[in-house]
């Protein structure tokens, strides 16, 4: 039974990773997630990475290779993962919309780096952000730094798209937010099926946004020419 229930299991892992399934909205995080600091999950993790490369057979007393698992476990912590800490969530300063400007604002072409939590590959992309004032507006770089918070975890598109779309909304208060996301996943174009030109778009649309006319005239803004 247990060899029968082992094997269910790694069928659905794997079928779940071919297909890129998202199981939560939330990040899947453990109760105790933080319970030791970022240094003490930095030896830990070049603990991991060395047993890796030595499991491949490499040599890590090359000078190539001596660094690497410090570098990797920095990067996890520091870089590529750093969304998940909450301590790393940016301040989404708002201000009175003193000049009444009420029609849409778009944030176009946000670079986007984020990691398949599928393969732990990467997803590079580009995202779009929009919102309609009701009497807050909300810094530039402020969407940024949101597209680049959520976006540095291990994630799934569709639930990415999502957590941007929640925090404005949040942070704005109002429902009417949307974000577009088009990205291309290294584990589609590097590996199983090997397509290099394939990408993946994905979107959220709140409040006013929900309306044909008003996403229309949104999607009609990312379709502009704006290369300087």
């Amino acid at each position: 039974m247990f060899e029968l229930n082992s094997k269910m299991n790694d069928e659905r892992i794997e079928e779940i990773g071919e297909n890129h399934i998202a199981t939560s909205a939330k990040n899947p995080l453990r109760a105790d997630a933080f319970d030791i600091s970022d240094e003490e999950k930095i030896e830990k993790i070049q603990e991991s990475v060395k047993d890796i490369l030595q499991t491949l057979g490499m040599d890590l007393e090359d000078d190539s290779l001596q660094g690497t698992p410090k570098r990797v476990a920095k990067a996890f912590i520091n870089e590529m993962f750093m969304g998940l800490n909450p301590a790393n969530k940016p301040k989404a300063s708002t201000f009175n919309n003193n000049y009444n400007y009420g029609e849409m604002l778009v944030e176009k072409n946000i670079v986007l780096y984020s990691t398949c939590e599928h393969h732990l590959l990467p997803i590079i992309g580009r995202a779009h952000v929009a919102y309609i004032s009701n009497g807050k507006v909300i810094g530039l770089s402020k969407m940024n730094r949101i597209v680049e918070y959520f976006s540095k975890r291990p994630q799934v598109q569709e639930r990415l798209t999502m957590q941007v779309v929640q925090a404005m909304q949040e942070a704005l208060g109002t429902q009417d937010v949307a974000c577009v996301i088009d990205a291309r996943h290294l584990c589609v174009n590097s590996r199983g099926i090997k397509d290099i030109e394939s990408s993946t778009v994905t979107s959220e649309f709140g409040g006013k946004f929900k309306e044909k006319e008003t996403r229309k005239e949104f999607l009609q803004y990312l379709q502009m020419d704006t290369q300087f």
